[in-house]
């Protein structure tokens, strides 16, 4: 009985204090950090019409979509509830393609889901004025909603 108290206690000491922090010792957060945070980087190709590249590593994504081969496919956003990508299609020529495997799209400024495919257009003028060059997509366990960064 002694040992099933005692763990009683440590497992509730452990669920109240399930706050973790990075140089801080009084997080404010479930995870509080206290400086810098770096996110994997990936870079991926296009796939062709019908056989999307997936996007399924990483946080930071930079898409390289070419002639013919500019297609992308999100996981299934009611396995990933609370995923997050942000992708940036580094073509000035090409527009990325952006699908999904599960779960409509939306943009987040909208209740009306967007017909796939998302375009993530090239910067064609040069001007860096596009403002679909980088997106955040998240999902919410059902579906996609998306963004721009406003970077």
């Amino acid at each position: 009985m002694k040992h099933i108290l005692t763990f009683a206690c440590l497992l509730f000491f452990l669920t109240v204090n399930a706050q973790v922090g990075v140089n801080t010792t009084e997080p404010k957060s479930t995870l509080d950090i206290n400086g810098n945070l770096s996110l994997k980087v990936v870079s991926l190709n296009g796939g062709p019409s019908g056989t999307a590249t997936p996007i399924d590593d990483g946080v930071y994504i930079n898409l390289t979509p070419t002639s013919g081969n500019a297609e992308f496919i999100l996981p299934d956003a009611t396995q990933l509830p609370g995923r997050i990508y942000i992708l940036r299609n580094v073509s000035d020529t090409e527009t990325a393609q952006i699908y999904s495997n599960g779960g409509s799209l939306f943009s987040g400024d909208s209740r009306v889901a967007t017909g796939a495919p998302v375009n993530m257009t090239a910067d064609t003028a040069g001007d860096g004025n596009d403002p679909t060059k980088t997106l955040i997509f998240i999902s919410d366990g059902a579906n996609w909603t998306y963004g721009a960064l406003g970077l």
